[in-house]
């Protein structure tokens, strides 16, 4: 069942959660931002996921409504079904500037209207995705966590930063907020010292969004980090060693994987 984040006026955060039909396949939440007469789908995942969430979308807007596709980065659990989306609603995919092309490679090319036009492409730096009435998402740097063109996506008006794959976890936990911050942190460790790339990259993000007015964090897998929970996962991102942190030069791998 789709999860209700936030409501206010014109403005709705809608997550998607419990969609993933195929055991062995990694469990992924997507999250819908309604302003006004427009929306943005953050990290739709690929053809596994397209029928049953655009099904489940349509139960709060219509396709044309639909402005943005944004994604953090390359993965097919992020953006692997573009080509359905383009093909359905008039889109415009958001995506750092490293992945636009490389995204191409995963629309037919008998596709049309398909192109570069269809991109909206982040300098390193971040930019704002623009709504009709002003209203604008912030994409908020966040690279070598853990692509090198990475991106989370900041609401102000609900104040949810929407990150990736910082706080991803395998917990059993049923969607909702983190019930227990320190039981929790052994269902993210694996992932985190395996796909992020240091601790320095975990700093650089941390300085950051500190300074950004965060009431959630809402990842890419598992539940959501709220309250005080917050400011403790942005300090354990900071503190974390992880990727070459943990390279061992005998076997060309860190000595922690999921």
């Amino acid at each position: 069942m789709p999860a209700e984040l936030h409501r206010a006026q014109d403005h709705a955060v809608i997550a998607f959660h419990d969609l993933v039909p195929r055991a062995g396949a990694i469990a992924a939440n997507q999250y819908l931002i309604i302003h006004g007469h427009e929306a943005a789908l953050v990290d739709p995942g690929g053809d596994l996921l397209f029928a049953v969430l655009l099904n489940q979308v349509l139960d709060f807007i219509r396709t044309d409504q639909l402005r943005y596709v944004l994604a953090t980065h390359q993965d097919p659990d992020v953006a692997g079904s573009i080509a359905r989306w383009f093909m359905s609603a008039p889109i415009t995919v958001v995506v750092s500037r490293l992945w636009g092309r490389f995204l191409q490679h995963s629309v037919p090319g008998y596709q049309v209207d398909s192109g570069e036009i269809r991109y909206q492409l982040l300098p390193d730096e971040g930019s704002r995705i623009r709504f009709a009435d002003g209203y604008a998402i912030e994409a908020v740097p966040a690279h070598f966590l853990h692509s090198p063109g990475n991106f989370h996506f900041y609401d102000p008006i609900s104040q949810i930063l929407f990150c990736g794959d910082i706080g991803a976890s395998n917990s059993a936990q049923a969607f909702g907020p983190v019930a227990d911050f320190d039981a929790h942190v052994p269902t993210m460790r694996a992932f985190h010292q395996r796909y992020m790339a240091s601790r320095i990259a975990g700093q650089v993000w941390a300085e950051r969004v500190r300074r950004k007015d965060i009431r959630m964090l809402a990842p890419q897998h598992g539940p959501y980090f709220e309250g005080a929970d917050v400011s403790r996962l942005i300090e354990w991102v900071a503190r974390e060693r992880c990727g070459v942190d943990l390279l061992q030069p005998a076997d060309g791998a860190a000595d922690a994987a999921p």
